[in-house]
């Protein structure tokens, strides 16, 4: 069975965005073994100035870098990735089921993004749009979103 992780940088403290997280988690146990793992946010105080987010980022990427295995397959979230749609992701997420990639990462980093490195580790930039999101909204929508793939995949009446 595939396991997906989305690895992201900070915690959730809303109830709602967890609880629709939750939701998706529940569906998707028929599916794959899901997991959300949440790392910490670097603290810094004020508005960081260009090195300091360089610094930010870094420990950041040193962090989510630690989590992903050398055979995982991983998507970056980042805006200067390529958009796909509801089917093309659950094509690609066939295909790798099929090429014997057991497991899947989607990296969602913090308020600044991801490191270079991080990046370069990356298999495949996406981008679920050109508009910005909250953090935890991308983490609910990419939650939707492969879940509505394994629909797709498995021709579920979900996905319309």
């Amino acid at each position: 069975m595939l396991t997906v992780n989305i690895i992201c940088i900070g915690k959730i403290k809303e109830k709602y965005w967890t609880d629709a997280i939750s939701e998706y988690a529940k569906r998707l146990r028929a599916f794959c073994k899901f997991n959300v793992i949440e790392l910490d946010e670097e603290k810094f105080s004020g508005t960081p100035n260009p090195s300091q987010i360089e610094g930010i980022l870094a420990a950041e990427g040193k962090r989510i870098l630690s989590k992903i295995s050398g055979g995982d397959y991983v998507f970056a979230m980042c805006i200067e990735g390529r958009q796909l749609s509801s089917e093309e992701l659950a094509e690609r997420l066939s295909d790798l089921a099929l090429t014997g990639r057991s497991t899947v990462d989607f990296i969602i980093g913090g308020s600044h993004g991801l490191s270079p490195e991080v990046k370069n580790r990356a298999d495949f930039k996406l981008s679920m749009s050109r508009m910005t999101f909250p953090h935890q909204m991308a983490r609910v929508v990419l939650s939707e979103q492969i879940y509505r793939a394994f629909e797709i995949n498995s021709n579920g009446k979900y996905h319309k």
